[in-house]
């Protein structure tokens, strides 16, 4: 059956992307999932139908009424900020300060890395790159464990933001996507992520579940 539209937006999503989790989270957050269709968009394959609304194949790619398409969660998370209910995701007014921009970076490295290696442990055995694999999952390591301090910190601790949204999705990815529970050992960050999951819009998108 033809896709039919039913609302204004249309999210593109991987089950697979933290990225993509991390902007149906702040949708979810600002009460506009009456106005967004979530679609699941064929990527990595040759002649995907995808590749003709989002030339570049990524996701989460969200496009507008009039055909805009904005690419990039961060750049997604801004615009939902822009238009939703409730408090600002991206940038908080209470946390306009060095401190939260230096955690929204550091658990952006975190996440990157995640990524990199949920893409590279999803690949044919015979594709794989054990440099590459050994080399991100050093390097998420030893960002979790500097992370872990972090979390009493108002920014982790405080009113839900970008941070939080970012650092929840890269941890449960690693659960899901290559049988690494990084709550091991981290009694601080299994308090927090415990915590976390029970928020709506985190439980709602959960990578355990199909799209």
């Amino acid at each position: 059956m033809a896709y039919q539209p039913r609302h204004q937006m249309k999210l593109y999503v991987t089950s697979t992307s933290p990225y993509a989790r991390f902007a149906r989270i702040a949708a979810i957050e600002h009460e506009l999932s009456d106005q967004i269709d979530v679609i699941a968009a064929q990527t990595r394959q040759a002649g995907s139908p995808y590749y003709k609304i989002n030339p570049s194949g990524r996701v989460p790619c969200l496009v507008l009424q009039d055909g805009t398409i904005l690419e990039e969660s961060y750049l997604i998370c801004r615009y939902f900020d822009g238009i939703g209910k409730g408090p600002k995701l991206v940038l908080p007014p209470e946390t306009h300060d060095w401190e939260y921009g230096r955690l929204v970076a550091l658990t952006r490295s975190f996440i990157d890395g995640i990524a990199v290696l949920a893409r590279e442990v999803r690949r044919p055995e015979t594709e794989q790159s054990p440099t590459i694999i050994e080399h991100e999952h050093a390097r998420a390591g030893r960002l979790v464990d500097i992370l872990e301090a972090e979390l009493s910190t108002l920014t982790m601790t405080g009113p839900f933001n970008l941070a939080q949204m970012i650092m929840i999705a890269a941890v449960d990815s690693g659960s899901r996507y290559f049988d690494w529970n990084m709550t091991d050992n981290r009694p601080q960050l299994a308090s927090w992520a415990e915590g976390l999951r029970q928020r709506p819009s985190v439980a709602a998108t959960s990578p355990f579940d199909p799209l």
